[in-house]
């Protein structure tokens, strides 16, 4: 049993593996600047709350065993540069996790869309097969505990592995510490532009994570992704070679069906984008042993992650349904209001999404977004003028939003009530509203 200092407690999986390593008997401090809802409650359960928010460097003593600390932090941070001055060990959040996977065997999920999902279905796969592992993933599922686990036993490791900087003493991709065995990679989409602020930048992260896979590892790859197929054509990475493309599927009765070999698997989750995550998951799983009945047979089970096209609303004698999603990069944003209208075809959708963002703010990106609300009957845009200000940003035009969304049609709200009255007045029977944001819609109620 360790001390384990984090600076940066507040983020949303930093205070996840602060309170598994709690639970595991671990003396756990930490420390931050601001720290939001579900953290702070999460937090108070397992009194590893900060007394008082802030750094404070006379808490950085050299009975801690270890400091783990997150990006938000900065480089001057005066608890990071106490521990430098003590000589303290210092991990990153994935050099962490690496730490406690080192001798298992990885999987690693990334890309620029469906990590979250895939790093579920794969986990689901596995616990319904009675499989042990570890993992990391970027939402709470249910069945788990924390979106963090790690411990002595267990063989496997999945993970979700994100492209976005390290820490501020590593301005590498966090991926880029975790060299998996199996790797899936699910596309790739430019994002993160306050990092990557060129499309070759980020393009770059992907090469150098390809070839950071283990030799005669296997790599997992969507050839529905004609950068990602060149990327490998390319490399020629001494790898196996997974190409993989989305399950063959159809809606029937108002419910997705998987084919596979003429026979029919009913699953919860919809869209193209989805019944291609299963794909990438498929192959995962035959990889590390399973069987493919095994397999879809889990897959029948799944009912989604947090936030990932979650039905937070049905009312079948209406049918009205509501959906909350994570989306907020233009290719997550098309693909989601996209698998919407191929799963209900005939009702009416009210797509609403939120410029939350760093990248989805800035106005040499936004182009980026044109036509991806086009799938919707009602299309609207929303921006929180509070977060604009904490992101140092100047109010965007309405009309030079329209333009940049190739859209004239679209609706701009930066009032949330003024939004919210809106939704109820396009809201019928026979109707689906889409919310999509990494945001909270300026904490706006969804009871509509």
């Amino acid at each position: 049993m360790q001390h384990f200092h984090f600076i940066a407690i507040g983020g949303a999986v930093m205070h996840q593996l602060a309170s598994h390593l709690k639970n595991q008997g671990n003396t756990i401090t930490g420390s931050d600047d601001a720290i939001y809802e579900p953290a702070k409650s999460n937090l108070e359960k397992l009194g590893l709350m900060p007394e008082q928010v802030g750094w404070f460097p006379e808490r950085i003593t050299t009975d801690i065993d270890a400091i783990i600390l997150g990006m938000h932090a900065k480089a001057d941070n005066p608890e990071l540069v106490k521990a430098q001055e003590l000589g303290l060990k210092i991990y990153s959040f994935p050099e962490f996790v690496y730490e406690q996977c080192k001798d298992k065997t990885r999987i690693a999920v990334a890309g620029s869309h469906g990590k979250t999902s895939i790093t579920s279905m794969i986990m689901h796969m596995l616990r319904v097969n009675h499989k042990d592992f570890d993992y990391l993933v970027g939402a709470k599922l249910d069945g788990f505990d924390f979106m963090v686990k790690t411990s002595e036993n267990a063989p496997l490791m999945v993970i979700e592995a994100d492209e976005y900087l390290t820490s501020p003493l590593d301005l590498r991709s966090k991926f880029l510490h975790y060299h998996p065995h199996i790797a899936i990679i699910s596309g790739i989409a430019w994002d993160h532009i306050n990092v990557f602020p060129t499309f070759d930048e980020y393009l770059e992260t992907f090469r150098k994570f390809i070839l950071s896979i283990q030799a005669d590892g296997y790599l997992i790859y969507n050839t529905e992704d004609e950068i990602l197929v060149e990327m490998v054509s390319q490399l020629k990475p001494s790898l196996h070679l997974i190409p993989y493309s989305p399950f063959a599927f159809k809606a029937e009765d108002d419910e997705s069906i998987l084919l596979h070999l003429d026979k029919k698997y009913p699953i919860n989750v919809f869209g193209s984008h989805n019944f291609a995550n299963l794909k990438s998951a498929f192959e995962t799983g035959k990889i590390i042993g399973l069987t493919e009945i095994q397999i879809l047979e889990s897959f029948q089970t799944f009912q989604g992650a947090a936030k990932r096209l979650e039905k937070i609303y049905d009312d079948k004698e209406k049918q009205l349904t509501i959906f909350r999603d994570f989306a907020h990069a233009p290719s997550k944003v098309k693909a989601t209001v996209k698998a919407v209208r191929e799963r209900y075809v005939k009702r009416k959708i009210i797509g609403v999404f939120e410029l939350h963002t760093y990248s989805s703010l800035q106005e040499n990106f936004i182009e980026h977004y044109a036509h991806s609300l086009d799938a919707a009957d009602v299309r609207i845009l929303f921006l929180d003028e509070e977060a604009l200000k904490i992101k140092n940003k100047q109010d965007l035009d309405e009309t030079w939003l329209k333009a940049q969304f190739a859209d004239t049609s679209i609706l701009v709200f930066k009032d949330a009530a003024q939004l919210k009255e809106k939704i109820n007045s396009e809201k019928t029977d026979n109707c689906v509203i889409l919310l999509m944001s990494s945001g909270n819609f300026a904490g706006m109620s969804f009871d509509f």
